[in-house]
């Protein structure tokens, strides 16, 4: 596996990493796990001031941590700025309340003075993509570091820069030896690292096919696993919904990061009242995208991260249209030679089309007209996917009653979709399980030691030990 950094605007090879030795590799999980001793007995304390340093590193050095994620994969300079200021927010999130969160929890019970104690698991493997390079590692990072779990990570092979610059700056934030390690390493070498009885859990953002692959091998070395698989995100717009809302919030919703976001909406899900009038909106709104460079403040549509990338993405739409889809609307070609993919529309896409249900990673929109909000839920619940969704309706109480009875992680009502620390973030389905951020991302990878006390046995009047069953 080659781990090399080609600007997806340019084209242009930038720099090619070696992938790490076996020796290195060894090495790195021998540090972990030394650390990890260290770490056992530790106070949360001890380790904040890393998380608030690393937190000032990200605020001070924004531009240009945030021209690394440009170059690496194509995001718009003014959305990598925002990706690097949300990983101080979260590194700050954890140094505030990590340690009233790991706090020993008082259980009342006959056996005695019971409470459950939030130890470190051990060494993690954190498997993560290319679309949030330093948020998706700031994200496992943060609530592992002030737990005392230490982490060896494998990053995509396409933003192997942003690897290094995110564990730079966890060094020079004070973190000791071992902490955190990038790993250049095959998915052979994943397997065997999972494998390796040091490894106590370990966390992927990816695909589908790489959250089976992780988990056949976790899973037969009883090794925890949280697990986010993308999505195919629905954005229903309700019969009472506000159409100035829907209308100035859709197309963000779906061309954000160039459509390359796990939580970005991929079905808008419309009902029969407001059909037409969304589709002429959208339409609008795709067809005003100015195409770029992305260091540009003028661009406003990115490139896609990759040439692989682009083109699996037009073989789906021409899947789509074979199937007896509808191009509802292509943007105009654009002259660059960068990874470029022109904004689409795509309607009339029945339930035997061979895209139905799957997720199209980029700025294509797929359209659906629904009679009504009770059809818009069942087709939105029509999914193998469940990670998150919107709904724009009359009210936030109707929006909400609608948002609870989709099958999904996460829904905004009235709202632009967001990540932020105190939000937990997952999904269900073909999405994935367990939790990052908030209050839920932090117990992931704990060991809820259970210690009960006493001075002396509890003995009951025949003599024996006091218990709820016979054994």
């Amino acid at each position: 596996m080659a781990y090399q950094t080609t600007n997806p605007y340019t084209n242009e090879v930038v720099k090619t990493y070696e992938n790490a030795t076996p020796e290195y590799v060894e090495e790195s999980l021998a540090k972990g796990q030394a650390l990890y001793k260290e770490w056992r007995n530790d106070p949360v304390a001890s380790r904040i001031p890393v998380l608030r340093k690393l937190a000032k590193i990200f605020r001070d050095e924004t531009d240009s941590l945030a021209e690394v994620l440009t170059t690496d994969m194509g995001k718009l300079f003014a959305e990598a700025q925002g990706e690097v200021i949300l990983c101080a927010e979260i590194a700050e999130y954890y140094a505030d309340h990590a340690e009233d969160l790991l706090a020993p929890r008082a259980i009342d019970s006959i056996a005695g003075d019971a409470q459950l104690e939030n130890h470190p698991l051990g060494v993690l493997m954190a498997v993560e993509p290319w679309n949030f390079p330093y948020y998706q590692m700031m994200r496992i990072f943060a609530p592992n570091y002030a737990v005392g779990n230490p982490i060896v990570f494998k990053h995509a092979a396409i933003t192997p820069t942003s690897a290094v610059v995110f564990e730079d700056a966890v060094r020079r934030a004070g973190a000791p030896d071992g902490a955190l390690t990038n790993l250049f390493v095959s998915y052979d070498q994943v397997s065997a690292i999972i494998a390796d009885k040091r490894i106590q859990g370990v966390a992927l953002t990816g695909s589908e096919r790489g959250g089976v692959a992780v988990n056949e091998v976790a899973g037969k070395y009883l090794k925890k696993t949280t697990m986010e698989l993308g999505g195919t995100d629905a954005f229903i717009v309700a019969e009472d919904a506000d159409m100035a809302d829907v209308n100035a919030i859709a197309p963000r919703a779906r061309l954000y990061n160039a459509g390359q976001v796990c939580t970005s909406s991929k079905r808008f899900i419309v009902t029969a009242n407001h059909y037409d009038e969304f589709l002429e909106s959208l339409k609008a709104a795709f067809a005003s995208v100015k195409l770029g460079d992305p260091m540009d403040p003028e661009t406003t549509l990115a490139p896609m991260n990759s040439k692989k990338a682009k083109e699996k993405l037009q073989k789906q739409v021409d899947a789509a249209l074979d199937g007896g889809a509808t191009a509802y609307f292509v943007h105009d070609p654009v002259d660059s030679e960068g990874q470029f993919f022109l904004p689409t529309i795509l309607t009339d896409i029945t339930k035997d089309n061979p895209m139905y249900g799957k997720e199209m990673f980029g700025p294509v929109a797929q359209v659906y007209r629904v009679a009504n909000d009770e059809e818009a839920i069942a087709l939105a619940n029509d999914a193998d996917y469940g990670l998150g969704g919107i709904v724009f309706a009359g009210s936030a109480e109707s929006g909400a009653a609608i948002a609870s009875r989709i099958e999904t992680g996460m829904v905004f009502v009235n709202t632009f979709f967001s990540s932020l620390p105190e939000l937990e973030f997952g999904g269900v389905k073909k999405s994935g399980f367990g939790r990052e951020l908030g209050q839920s991302g932090i117990f992931s990878f704990v060991n809820q030691e259970l210690v009960v006390k006493r001075d002396h046995p509890n003995d009951d009047e025949n003599g024996g030990l006091i218990l709820p069953h016979k054994f």
